[in-house]
């Protein structure tokens, strides 16, 4: 009997080809213990969707077979009053018994094809910070689709048919920053000796300036002192939703005066897009990956948490 040699995806980043070519080649079988490559549907959609649209909607309208879904909204820590705190150790790895995912299989994590490039980057991002050797990124479901890969719809079969164990596992500590820290670097901006991290947030440029309110209601909008505005949306092809080519990142960034030399700290409103940076400047070769950190509550947290004697909230008006 043939044997069938298991091929992994190479890059972080993975076209709908590479995935394609992934999943034929490692087509899975009921007797085969090898590696699995699992797409992974990250849907998500925020509260005030003018559609109402959720994440879980959109998995059952339309994805790719043998899809799982994560549900950003579900795998998070439920004792925080923020939204979508990473889960702890054990939840997470519940959370993968769950849905079938062992911890040796690839895990391609994709968007919906309505929002293009969203919310996969932050569920890829956790599943790293969780220790996962080999978790990846589609660019995009859209293209997916429009270039004729398979896909299905309607309510979803069980996807596991025995217990699917996960290791609770050990989380990377240098990948989170925590609000006391961001505080710390907030104050120090500006001062002689300061250690010079960037903040980069990827809220649209009005909430970030403070002129356009929050879409959640009562939370001030602006900024953390010296962050720099990169919205994620402009990280994307304004077409097709998918991440830009490294070149065109690269530009970008260096256009916002962000310098590769220098830390960086990824934020958003909840810590979801922030993700998107933290993925573009990996596509860029942008700066060492080593300094790059995601701020998890974000300016949900932040604009709770700050005592307004304390100035630590900008607006550009």
């Amino acid at each position: 009997m043939a044997q069938h040699r298991h091929v992994s995806l190479e890059s972080y980043i993975v076209t709908p080809k590479d995935l394609a070519d992934a999943l034929r080649k490692n087509a899975p079988t009921k007797i085969s213990t090898a590696p699995r490559v699992i797409p992974v549907c990250a849907s998500w959609f925020l509260p005030n969707d003018p559609e109402g649209r959720t994440g879980h909607s959109v998995f059952k309208e339309q994805r790719i077979p043998s899809a799982r879904f994560f549900d950003l909204d579900a795998v998070k820590d439920h004792d925080s009053k923020y939204p979508h705190m990473l889960p702890t150790a054990e939840g997470f790895a519940k959370a993968m018994q769950d849905i079938g995912i062992r911890k040796d299989d690839d895990v391609v994590i994709y968007d919906s094809k309505e929002l293009g490039i969203f919310s996969a980057p932050r569920v890829g991002w956790t599943f790293k910070v969780f220790g996962h050797p080999s978790v990846h990124l589609l660019n995009n479901f859209r293209l997916w689709v429009e270039q004729g890969y398979p896909i299905e719809s309607g309510e979803v079969e069980a996807v596991v048919d025995e217990p699917c164990h996960y290791p609770t596992p050990q989380v990377d500590p240098e990948k989170v920053v925590k609000f006391a820290e961001v505080k710390n670097i907030a104050k120090d901006y500006g001062k002689e000796g300061a250690e010079g991290i960037q903040i980069l947030d990827a809220r649209p440029k009005g909430r970030w300036a403070g002129t356009a309110p929050e879409p959640r209601p009562g939370l001030s909008s602006g900024h953390i002192p010296g962050s720099i505005s990169i919205p994620h949306s402009e990280l994307l092809d304004a077409k097709t939703g998918a991440l830009l080519p490294g070149d065109e990142l690269r530009r970008i960034f260096k256009s916002k005066g962000v310098d590769p030399e220098k830390p960086v700290i990824s934020s958003c409103g909840t810590g979801v897009t922030a993700a998107v940076i933290d993925a573009a400047l990996g596509e860029a070769d942008f700066g060492h990956s080593n300094d790059r950190r995601l701020y998890d509550g974000s300016w949900t947290e932040w604009a709770q948490r700050v005592a307004e004697g304390d100035r630590l909230i900008k607006k550009d008006i």
